[in-house]
């Protein structure tokens, strides 16, 4: 790795190395701090902060907003990790541990959403590394961005595993009553010994679930995309039901399913954590995923299938993931209207 960029102070009289940090990042500083033991901060301020999606993404969405890079959440199975070493960091542990921060996210974003060239399109957040991980406590990025997309009335999207959302509610409230707002919260499995394996910097799942609750409480509604559901770790009958029982009693508006899918980069870093944890299953994983980063298509439609049958019996719907809705107030009188369901769709 290269560090001959990094000091103790901001430089403001040479640029990054783009092979570090890539030509977004205009100066950074290292910052070492004792309630983040073992985690080090790269500040950088980026040169911009909209994203386009490539054209063959899956994605549903055309442009991200990411504020930061790696993610203390320290997920073994997260497909993010690839892009650690983009920047010449380690996509195992240096991911967990060297959080990148675009500290600049909020001021850059108000500037490019007032461009005359930006029109407006639906911006996702979450989807890459979770923008309310540990580290948004600290630098507090996310009031800005909402504020930004807000005042703008632009439509935007939220993917989290952070009960730290639930800090910015009264702006998603104010977002969602001027453009279309989308909120979904990850929770795969309920089963506490895995969670803790494997998740192991999140909050527990029935803490996400109580932010499901929350939010639809105050009139965002929220969905659950269910994953990933772990191959022969958390796919149970009696596992994927007691799953979706537990989304359901959280007031969800729908639940997603999403199966673990291992791309290069979390796919080295997963299977060494499975060969110490659960050798037993190392040769299923390689045969279940010989083919590639996906699982096969009848053990994803045997999932899928389950999960939407569990789902409708215990009443939640429509299990198919919904473009989120705005929350309009009646023009003839300040009582607030009731919200309308908003769902973030990753499939």
């Amino acid at each position: 790795m290269r560090w001959e960029n990094l000091t103790a102070e901001p430089r403001h009289d040479r640029p990054a190395d783009p092979a570090l940090f890539g030509a977004d990042a205009v100066t950074i500083r290292t910052v070492d701090t004792p309630e983040f033991a073992g985690i080090t901060f790269h500040e950088i301020r980026a040169r911009t902060i909209l994203n386009r999606v490539p054209g063959a993404s899956r994605m549903p969405f055309e442009w991200t907003v990411n504020p930061y890079r790696g993610c203390t959440h320290a997920c073994v199975y997260c497909f993010a990790r690839k892009t650690h070493g983009y920047l010449d960091l380690d996509t195992g542990i240096g991911f967990d541990t060297q959080i990148v921060v675009k500290v600049n996210a909020p001021e850059l974003l108000r500037r490019q959403l007032a461009s005359p060239r930006w029109q407006g399109e639906h911006v996702a957040m979450g989807t890459n590394v979770d923008c309310y991980q540990r580290a948004e406590g600290r630098y507090r990025l996310m009031p800005g961005i909402l504020t930004a997309l807000r005042d703008r009335a632009n439509p935007f999207s939220i993917l989290t595993k952070g009960t730290l959302i639930l800090r910015d509610l009264d702006l998603l409230k104010q977002s969602a009553e001027v453009t279309d707002v989308g909120v979904s919260v990850s929770v795969g499995f309920t089963d506490t010994e895995l969670w803790r394996t494997v998740e192991p910097g999140t909050p527990a799942p029935q803490r996400r679930l109580d932010v499901v609750r929350t939010l639809t409480e105050h009139g965002i509604g929220c969905g659950v995309l269910m994953a990933p559901v772990i191959p022969f770790l958390g796919d149970q009958p009696a596992q994927l039901r007691a799953t979706v029982r537990a989304i359901a009693a959280s007031g969800a508006t729908s639940v997603t399913p999403l199966v673990l899918h291992l791309r290069p980069g979390a796919r080295e870093w997963f299977m060494a954590w499975l060969g110490a944890h659960h050798p037993h299953l190392v040769r299923r994983y390689e045969r279940l995923y010989a083919d590639g980063a996906y699982a096969p298509k009848w053990y994803q439609r045997r999932i899928t299938r389950q999960v939407h049958d569990l789902a409708e019996e215990y009443g939640i719907g429509p299990t198919r993931a919904e473009m989120p809705r705005r929350i309009r107030r009646p023009e003839t009188t300040t009582e607030p209207a009731e919200a309308g369901p908003t769902q973030l769709t990753l499939l």
